[in-house]
């Protein structure tokens, strides 16, 4: 059920960024059982690191904090409707519930376009300018793939 003292919270995280600079107006929290185990904002400036956008930060520190990379029975707040990399880390992780405030076109009107990303993954955009994928050596790689299918004491995830 939707609480608005964790979107506070996480407007909180996203507001941190206006006086420090760390990465873009982005903050997020992630809940479980009525409390935060987890909160980030947007450090892809101060950390050097693209992937550093606040639900990855959320998620990271939930899943240090609960010791577990499953957070199903999570929910996520964020600031902003999550990017492309974001909602596949919030699947990745299992969160089946997310609350946005702002939209993504409120994103793009202030500079942070995910459409291009959209559009690639959607197959609307085959140009190599936004990314030229390749396959290669599939041969040699798969030997490790057919390795990982018989081990006894393999974890999927």
């Amino acid at each position: 059920m939707y609480n608005q003292e964790f979107m506070l919270k996480a407007t909180s995280e996203a507001n941190n960024n206006l006086q420090t600079n760390e990465g873009g107006p982005f903050g997020a929290v992630v809940v479980k059982d009525d409390k935060i185990v987890g909160k980030g904002h947007n450090r892809v400036l101060i950390n050097h690191d693209p992937t550093c956008h606040a639900e990855i930060e959320a998620i990271r520190d939930a899943c240090k904090k609960l010791n577990t990379h499953d957070l199903t029975d999570c929910t996520l707040y964020t600031s902003c409707y999550p990017c492309p990399m974001c909602l596949s880390a919030i699947i990745w992780a299992n969160i089946k519930k997310v609350y946005y405030g702002n939209t993504a076109k409120d994103a793009a009107d202030i500079g942070f376009r995910d459409d291009f990303i959209y559009n690639f993954i959607e197959g609307k955009c085959s140009d190599a300018s936004v990314l030229d994928l390749v396959p290669q050596d599939r041969d040699m790689t798969i030997k490790t793939f057919e390795a990982f299918a018989q081990k006894q004491d393999k974890t999927i995830y």
